[in-house]
């Protein structure tokens, strides 16, 4: 009789296949579109297939206006900011402009962008064969706080904000500058079949009817991917003009349908409530990843979910089970604790994304369920008072809470100086929001630069018990895959020099548990010296005889 794999493992890994084997259906799909069969085969013109008037190669004009209305008629109340004569869908540019700012947009007002492609020396409203995009250049976003010198008061931008000072509160969203304007037009000379049009081009599409064939006039496409809020500026009362960045690159049919599913997900999510800036972490994984490097990054991301539950799985059912803390370090559990933790309440300071919170803060719960299990705690109610009380512990796990304790005496020598000193530089040094900012960031400095050292307790129970039967290897393996995957995101996406060298130092205490696990072998067939079982097998009914 086989043993019987776990259901759960089998049924997470069948439907991340499906999941994978699914999204690269629907990536094909966007991709490669199905063109016109009647065109391919040069059947008549009255085929049912939509032909691109760019083919006819007509003299084109680019015209940028600005208005605080959100629809013209006419020329009026409209400023032209941006002209383009003999405009080159083919040649890529990038201009910056000094836009005026009206003064009800200073009040708190939206400023619309209107960006005309019309036929050379025409004006656009009286071009029947024009096509247009609207796009605002402001949106609206709680400033970020001021950050202060603790000691002495004095903030960066003090000379500054005194001459610019506003009236706003710094929790009521304002209105800020977008001083990015990407532009982009679909190239292709590709023929649609008209009775089969993906729904996602359709609705930037305007056709006209030229003799008997039907053409779809030039794709007019706004990159709101590349509007990031690195780039945001605040729209102060005593601003006149403001800078735009106006650049235009042209697109292929696969990439255009794929940024607009992009843009079309990352809308979904502000409507769910997610903001501004929680939205802008998932435009960087497309706007700052080359395609290939976002397709890999994609697989990557997918099996490092995958190993997440995996190990978080794994990690739970070995803690449930565990009955002794015999060979387990308990200040490496409460370090880790600690260090979820912190990390949790910096990211929270930081007001990162919820992409980013939500699973550190489920990551910080379980860390603290494992410290309850390490150190058998017990919470009594007397009444609507809580009584906690701890278990005793036996003689072979104060053994190892005495190598553990040793361990950690080596380790304070050196790493309590370190986080000290680097508290107090930074207080001189480095301005923050408030002294909890402060705090905090100390905090998690000290859990980047020297966290690793709090893993080194586990590796010296390991040494002096000469064992390692009683650590969660399944885990373990999991962990490990997810920390040769974070080096790769390493490199490919945009991180913190601080949590880039955290990825790196992990493998080098990694690789020191493989060297002990090779050092120390387990006999996974038998019950090892600490009452455990790797391998458990099925209970059998005994034969009646």
């Amino acid at each position: 009789m086989l043993p019987r794999r776990s259901s759960l493992t089998g049924l997470a890994v069948g439907l991340f296949a499906v999941y994978v084997a699914h999204t690269c259906w629907v990536m094909y799909g966007i991709v490669h579109t199905r063109p016109c069969l009647a065109a391919a085969r040069g059947d008549d013109a009255n085929d049912g297939c939509i032909r691109p008037y760019l083919a006819r190669r007509p003299k084109l004009q680019l015209s940028v206006y600005t208005t605080t209305r959100s629809n013209i008629g006419t020329e009026n109340n409209i400023d032209l900011v941006l002209n383009v004569d003999n405009f080159d869908v083919e040649s890529k540019f990038e201009r910056t402009v000094n836009v005026s700012v009206p003064k009800k947009t200073r009040n708190n007002g939206t400023l619309y962008a209107y960006i005309f492609l019309h036929h050379a020396g025409i004006l656009p409203w009286h071009d029947g064969k024009q096509v247009h995009i609207v796009s605002p250049l402001t949106t609206y976003m709680v400033p970020k706080p001021e950050e202060i010198n603790l000691l002495t008061g004095e903030s960066i931008t003090q000379q500054i904000e005194a001459e610019k000072k506003q009236n706003y509160a710094l929790d009521e969203p304002v209105s800020h500058w977008r001083s990015r304007l990407t532009l982009n037009v679909m190239v292709e000379d590709f023929v649609f079949d008209g009775s089969s049009l993906p729904a996602d081009v359709h609705r930037y599409m305007k056709m006209v009817q030229l003799g008997k064939t039907v053409h779809y006039l030039p794709i007019l496409f706004i990159d709101q991917l590349s509007n990031r809020v690195k780039d945001l500026m605040i729209i102060n009362r005593s601003t006149t003009e403001l800078p735009l960045t106006v650049s235009y690159d042209k697109i292929s049919l696969g990439k255009l349908r794929f940024w607009i599913h992009m843009q079309d997900a990352v809308y979904s999510l502000q409507q769910f409530g997610f903001s501004e800036k929680d939205a802008d972490e998932v435009k960087g994984i497309f706007v700052d990843t080359n395609l290939y490097f976002l397709a890999l990054t994609f697989f990557v991301a997918a099996f490092h979910l995958l190993f997440d539950f995996l190990a978080f799985k794994n990690d739970i059912s070995f803690w449930k089970k565990k009955k002794s803390m015999i060979g387990m370090s308990t200040k490496a559990v409460l370090w880790r604790c600690f260090s979820t933790v912190i990390i949790f309440l910096f990211l929270l300071d930081e007001q990162t994304s919820l992409l980013v919170l939500i699973p550190a803060g489920i990551g910080a719960v379980i860390e603290l369920w494992k410290v309850k299990k390490a150190l058998k705690m017990t919470i009594e109610w007397n009444g609507l008072v809580p009584a906690v009380k701890f278990g005793a512990f036996t003689e072979s796990e104060k053994k190892t809470e005495e190598y553990d304790t040793q361990a950690m005496k080596y380790l304070s020598y050196l790493l309590y100086p370190l986080c000290i000193g680097g508290a107090i530089y930074s207080l001189l040094n480095i301005k923050y929001k408030s002294w909890y900012s402060w705090l905090i960031n100390s905090f998690v400095n000290g859990v980047y630069a020297f966290g690793f050292l709090f893993m080194l307790p586990q590796l010296f129970v390991n040494y002096k018990m000469k064992s390692v039967a009683h650590l969660p290897w399944k885990a373990f393996t999991y962990k490990a895959f997810n920390t040769f995957i974070d080096d790769i995101f390493a490199f490919i996406i945009t991180m913190p020099t601080s949590h880039r060298l955290a990825c790196f130092r992990d493998d080098v205490v990694f690789l020191v548990y493989l060297y002990q696990r090779w050092l120390y072998p387990v006999d996974k067939s038998r019950v090892n010296e600490y009452g455990e079982s790797y391998e458990e097998k099925p209970k059998r009914k005994p034969h009646k005889e």
